[in-house]
């Protein structure tokens, strides 16, 4: 069809889109504000060193600007063959959480110790599983509707990869998995009566699991109802309902907030938006979201611009990534969904997260670089 007809596409090459990045370096920039604001006074008294828990986020985004800076130049044809290496790494990574290599924290066995580092391998994971089931629904559309062919091999995929999460235990990280399994299959084309039929056993095997634990039973219990027990179960909830609270419009001001002085437990990670609504109040947790819309925006814009069922499904998943954490986290924090520890991507302490958030934007910025244009 010929240009003048007004429906030609064409391909921009090499053409990033800086939009992204841009949106990216603000919120790292809150979130760098954010966890010094909310890590201060527990780094000086736990480790005798203000900056501690700064200074580590710091370096966590240096070295994550680099791995996003290498994910954006990455040659396309390498990309679309590492769906099964970066599997199979995955896999290993899991397996060796609960090895003797394995870093337990709390009960749980989630991390691998490098050094003095700690890495969380389920945060990867779900960047290996986004490549791994975009791969398979955009280059086997002929059985995609089959249930034997098309479905059962990502279901099976991702159930051993909840199984080796729910065995750390991360009841929060195998429903993330299945969550993304439910999303990539949907906007892959799997038929709507199996994606009911399986997210109806799923959440009736969560519930079963919910029950069977005391410890998570007790977090259901707390949701429903954090005050009946305010200085237990439901203390996060309560705590992080009080800083929202005393946010008001304004917020306090930045390093003025109450709930960090030890009752907001680990406020400079998973509950960081507790802090960040009592110090900046409604006017600044309202401007966060705005960003994020933005960076939502920008990150569809580039999957709807590929030229290709994969590479749209690809660029699609791997905003899900930080896109679900962004939407679980503040559920979380305001009590709108179960107390699980999800971090809020580019704002959240923790190494893990961040290198996978930003590798994540490095790998859209790469797909920014091959869009259709009408």
């Amino acid at each position: 069809m010929s240009a003048s007809s007004g429906h030609a596409a064409t391909t921009q090459r090499g053409r990033p889109d800086w939009w992204l990045p841009a949106i990216v370096m603000v919120l790292v920039f809150i979130g760098l504000t954010m966890v010094f604001s909310a890590s201060g006074i527990s780094a000086e008294r736990v480790q005798a060193d203000t900056y501690y828990f700064f200074k580590r986020q710091l370096l966590f985004l240096l070295v994550g600007g680099l791995g996003a800076a290498f994910a954006a130049l990455l040659p396309r044809a390498v990309l679309e063959h590492l769906h099964y290496p970066a599997l199979l790494i995955s896999f290993v990574l899991l397996v060796a959480c609960l090895s003797p290599l394995g870093a337990a924290a709390k009960g749980a066995h989630r991390w691998i110790g490098i050094g003095p580092l700690r890495l969380q391998p389920m945060e990867f994971a779900k960047i290996a599983l986004v490549l791994y089931l975009a791969y398979f629904m955009g280059t086997k559309q002929t059985i995609v509707k089959s249930f034997s062919k098309g479905v059962l091999p990502p279901f099976l995929i991702t159930g051993a990869m909840c199984a080796l999460l729910l065995k750390q235990p991360d009841f929060g990280g195998a429903a993330f998995c299945a969550i993304l399994l439910f999303f990539m299959c949907f906007a892959g084309g799997t038929r709507l009566i199996y994606l009911i039929g399986s997210g109806l056993t799923a959440a009736g095997g969560a519930y079963l699991l919910m029950v069977a634990e005391p410890y998570r039973l007790r977090r259901l219990l707390a949701f429903r109802d954090p005050f009946a027990d305010a200085s237990d179960s439901g203390y996060h909830l309560v705590q992080s309902f009080y800083a929202f609270g005393a946010g008001g419009l304004s917020g306090a001001g930045l390093g003025a907030g109450k709930q960090k002085l030890f009752y907001l437990p680990e406020a400079h990670n998973d509950f960081i938006m507790a802090v960040m609504g009592e110090e900046t109040g409604f006017i600044g947790i309202s401007l966060l979201f705005l960003l994020l819309i933005c960076f939502f925006w920008r990150g569809m814009r580039i999957a709807l611009g590929q030229p290709d069922l994969r590479a749209r499904l690809t660029a699609f998943g791997l905003l899900l990534v930080p896109a679900l954490s962004c939407i679980l986290n503040p559920a979380v924090v305001m009590g709108v969904v179960p107390p699980k520890g999800v971090p809020m991507p580019f704002i959240s302490y923790g190494g893990s997260s961040l290198l996978a958030s930003l590798l994540c934007v490095g790998l859209l910025i790469n797909f920014s670089r091959n869009m259709e244009s009408a």
